[in-house]
């Protein structure tokens, strides 16, 4: 008989975009809820180019939890900088000793939300802040996706290994690297034998759903993201990477909310909103291929493991019983769908405790 509840270290969530003004104070607590950490996207508009744009922004962040009434220090936002064509070494050495920033996001120029300032040559360019990023370890987070016209939209991320990834670990052999979101075989076979320092997030959706989800009944632009959901082998692949113990893998949300209307519109954003129900997907997804026992590993050991942080000293409790999602939530003067609205999963959150 399947146990009623399952306790597990909080975890983190090394993969989240929450924002800012009111998009943030209504998201935050989501997140919160749930996880003890979380890396932040810097892809605003302007994106968070240098330390002292990514301190401001933390501080926004911790003034809409205050505003949200959630206890001081049960969340704590890790801040990443945003690589362009011009960013410094010297950026990257004040990054590296801010004691807040943990990383610095590779957008390829045009790849998905807010990444028109991205970087056009990778190792023309930011050959210098990478070297940076090397000796003072701090990690490369990269959208794992090529953007040329010519190139199939389901083969980006493969056409990216080759181009990008093998010759960027060549050339900085020490560069802690996360495969962001990743949604390919070919990715997971990648991170799993390269050598070197390297990790991969995963996300919920790219774990439980294949590019089908998208068409099911006509259009579903809710379940539109980048990267696009891809063919069934490919998840299970994700789910084999997540669920096999390998601590390369760990969890990153990639939870991207926009207003239900740029959602729902001729050329619609990209993005999943799973920030609501993060751990209750996760824990589908797992429960999905009898590997429950699994999910702390992946979701509050492998990714601190990684950024060389301790594991969160709190828990969180879920309970097998049937949750609805429900079909909006408010969200500044609009609101936003979470994923797989007026779905039922098979687990909730109970509580998150010390």
């Amino acid at each position: 008989m399947k146990s009623a509840t399952f306790t597990m270290i909080r975890p983190d969530d090394w993969h989240l975009h929450l924002r800012d003004g009111a998009t943030l104070q209504a998201v935050v607590g989501d997140s919160a809820r749930q996880f003890g950490r979380a890396i932040i996207m810097p892809n605003l508009k302007p994106p968070v180019v240098s330390t002292d744009l990514a301190g401001a922004y933390r501080q926004r962040i911790l003034a809409a939890l205050a505003l949200a009434k959630l206890p001081a220090g049960a969340f704590t936002p890790l801040m990443t900088l945003y690589l362009t064509d011009n960013t410094t070494a010297a950026e990257i050495t004040r990054a590296a000793q801010s004691g807040f920033v943990y990383g610095v996001k590779l957008y390829p120029a045009g790849a998905t939300t807010n990444s028109d300032a991205g970087v056009t040559d990778l190792l023309g360019r930011c050959a210098q802040a990478l070297d940076a990023m090397q000796e003072h370890g701090l990690p490369l987070l990269v959208h794992g996706e090529v953007t040329d016209p010519a190139v199939d939209l389901f083969d980006r991320e493969a056409v990216f290994i080759d181009r990008v990834m093998i010759p960027l670990r060549r050339a900085f052999p020490g560069l802690k690297v996360v495969f962001e979101h990743l949604t390919t075989s070919n990715g997971v076979d990648y991170v799993s034998d390269a050598q070197g320092p390297i990790g991969a997030t995963i996300t919920a959706h790219h774990l439980l759903y294949n590019r089908n989800a998208i068409f099911q009944g006509g259009i579903r632009p809710h379940w539109y993201c980048l990267p696009v959901l891809k063919r069934e082998k490919h998840r299970l692949a994700l789910i084999h990477a997540a669920t096999g113990g390998n601590p390369r893998f760990f969890l990153g949300t990639d939870s991207a909310p926009h207003p239900r209307g740029l959602k729902e519109q001729a050329c619609g954003c990209a993005g999943c909103y799973t920030a609501l129900h993060a751990m209750e997907l996760y824990a589908t997804a797992f429960d999905s291929v009898g590997r429950l026992d699994a999910l702390e590993g992946f979701a509050s050991r492998n990714g601190p493991a990684f950024y060389g942080l301790p594991v969160n000293l709190g828990c969180i409790t879920l309970e097998h019983t049937a949750y609805e999602i429900p079909q909006e939530l408010p969200m500044g003067d609009s609101t936003v769908v979470p994923l797989a609205a007026g779905e039922s999963l098979p687990w909730r959150l109970r509580e998150a405790h010390a």
